[in-house]
């Protein structure tokens, strides 16, 4: 689910968890006359790319659920309509067209689904928002059907999953079309701390619809980036640390990383169960609320989520006047990695002022500098805890039964599966013990209260606030196959190691790449965060489809 976004922490996690961000975006002016070299690679890899930016209208662009559901009540559109559309628009443009790459395999029972859901439909009416709606889901997320879930790995082909996940049950039972399985970083970034986030042995290098040459952000880099391409309604991601909110920041959606626990983890393949959660990626914050709520609900395959059941619609605390009285805490400790971001924010500060919040500032988490590697530690002896956990279930036949042999497969399969970085996560999280021993215990405390009691809760109590907000991450930064990652910033490590909620929304653009800023804050509080990101979007409307230019526009 994305180990900690080491790219963001180097010390934490090396270089994948902490947020795989960059933005670098802003209004969107004619191309340079002169391409940089790596655009130009990605024009020779990307034949339609020169011409990318004349990419045809889309019947769907940017429609919302609330319209999708109108249409099919007045007849205008039907659950198999709406899945040839997108299904035809990601043959256009995600595997031909400017080749997104978001996109890792689709549903070949997607048009039976709707058919059967029309049939419902007619004689029944519709199950809820959900129903008919097409979902493209993370390729971690198993189904039990003809799809693969392998997580992005060789090693995971031809395996079946016992049953579906809880999350796929959940979007089948509210109706929703799973129109596929969207690519992701490799073992949702945790194998190596050099790595490109969005590329995977499976599906290769995913693109960020705003700049091809641009990274989209990992490890739900498929579903961020299909989201933001109109190749489906709403799209499920996971994150252990910046996977959900970093790809919604690079790629101008919305993204919730719900609090550990509010939505099952069962049947989805592990980083860390102290950490992981999957939750929405839609590109307005009512259809992601909308999809929160389908997701949510006790489960007892999942110790986590046997806690609080949640709720079935969060669109109730969507208020356009959500920010009037609201006191919201700045983060000050976690800007500073760019001087175009930090403008976004402080534009974005003010249009919160405006419409009546109480901006305190600073309200800085004192404890984010006392970290060191305990996080680290805490996802490598997770990872091989839970990993091999996971690979039990698959029984006998799976072609890999432990993290062990998945290194080793690795090792048979360098060519295809290591053509660019290795595996050192990987090897590390091997050598670690039980979770037993005394190291990862003091590492789990350690985190868990200086991100928990002495974090988040500690700075909210002290200024009495009702959110905490910090810049989502950077602009997306040049995808580099040779040396990895070069995000420079983000917000995302304290609310993944408390296990609190995060919500990422568009705040603007730098170059023409999109800019998010993140609303945190304590535990299940879910629906204040809801309320003010609501009313935040709603006054400001930073959100704008991509154009799929070849690179960024410099302005030069």
């Amino acid at each position: 689910m994305d180990a900690m976004n080491p790219s963001r922490n180097r010390a934490a996690l090396g270089r994948r968890s902490f947020l795989k961000t960059a933005m670098l975006g802003g209004a969107a002016a004619p191309l340079a006359a002169h391409r940089t070299e790596a655009a130009l690679a990605v024009e020779a890899a990307h034949p339609a790319a020169q011409a990318s930016s004349a990419v045809p209208a889309f019947e769907l662009d940017e429609i919302t659920l609330a319209a999708l559901q109108d249409g099919m009540k007045s007849g205008k559109f039907t659950a198999r309509s709406l899945t040839e559309k997108y299904l035809a628009r990601i043959d256009e443009i995600d595997k031909r067209g400017p080749g997104v790459n978001s996109v890792l395999e689709v549903n070949p029972d997607a048009l039976s689904i709707a058919d059967e859901l029309d049939k419902e439909r007619q004689t029944k009416g519709p199950r809820g928002p959900l129903d008919g709606i097409p979902v493209l889901i993370k390729d971690n997320i198993a189904t039990r059907d003809r799809m693969q879930t392998t997580a992005g790995s060789l090693a995971l082909v031809g395996a079946t999953p016992p049953q579906d996940s809880f999350v796929a049950k959940k979007l089948r039972d509210a109706g929703a079309v799973i129109l596929g399985k969207t690519n992701l970083s490799e073992w949702a970034n945790i194998r190596s701390m050099h790595s490109s986030s969005g590329w995977s042995a499976r599906g290769g290098q995913t693109h960020n619809p705003y700049a091809l040459d641009r990274n989209p952000c990992g490890s739900s880099s498929g579903s961020g980036a299909a989201v933001a391409a109109n190749l489906c309604a709403v799209a499920i991601g996971t994150e252990t640390d910046g996977s959900i909110v970093c790809p919604a920041n690079a790629n101008g959606v919305v993204g919730i990383k719900p609090t550990v626990g509010l939505v099952s983890r069962a049947g989805i393949i592990p980083i860390a169960h102290s950490q992981d959660t999957a939750g929405p990626m839609a590109r307005t914050v009512t259809d992601a609320a909308i999809l929160l709520g389908a997701l949510a609900g006790l489960d007892p395959d999942d110790p986590a989520a046997r806690r609080d059941k949640g709720l079935t619609d969060y669109t109730k605390f969507l208020d356009a006047k959500g920010l009037a009285g609201a006191r919201i805490g700045v983060v000050r400790k976690l800007f500073g990695f760019s001087d175009p971001v930090d403008k976004l924010m402080n534009e974005a500060i003010e249009a919160m002022k405006r419409q009546g919040a109480t901006m305190v500032d600073p309200a800085d988490i004192e404890t984010l500098d006392q970290m060191g590697d305990a996080e680290l530690e805490v996802l490598l002896y997770e990872l091989k805890a839970d990993l091999n956990g996971y690979l039990a279930e698959l029984g006998p036949d799976a072609p890999v039964h432990s993290l062990q042999e998945i290194i080793a497969f690795n090792e048979q399969h360098r060519e295809k599966e290591m053509p660019y970085f290795g595996q050192d996560l990987f090897i590390k999280a091997q050598a670690k013990g039980s979770l037993f021993r005394k190291e990862y215990l003091d590492a789990l405390e350690k985190s868990q209260r200086l991100m928990r009691a002495e974090g988040i809760d500690a700075v909210m109590d002290k200024f009495k606030l009702d959110a905490l907000v910090a810049p989502t991450g950077a602009p997306a930064w040049l995808t580099d196959l040779v040396d990895g990652d070069h995000d420079i910033g983000g917000s995302s490590t304290p609310a993944a190691v408390a296990g609190y909620p995060n919500i990422s929304v568009p705040a603007g653009f730098v170059f023409g790449l999109p800019v998010g800023i993140a609303f945190f804050g304590r535990a299940y509080r879910e629906p204040t965060l809801l309320k003010l990101a609501y009313s935040f979007e709603q006054a400001t409307q930073h959100r704008r489809a991509p154009r799929f230019l070849p690179t960024a526009d410099l302005g030069v």
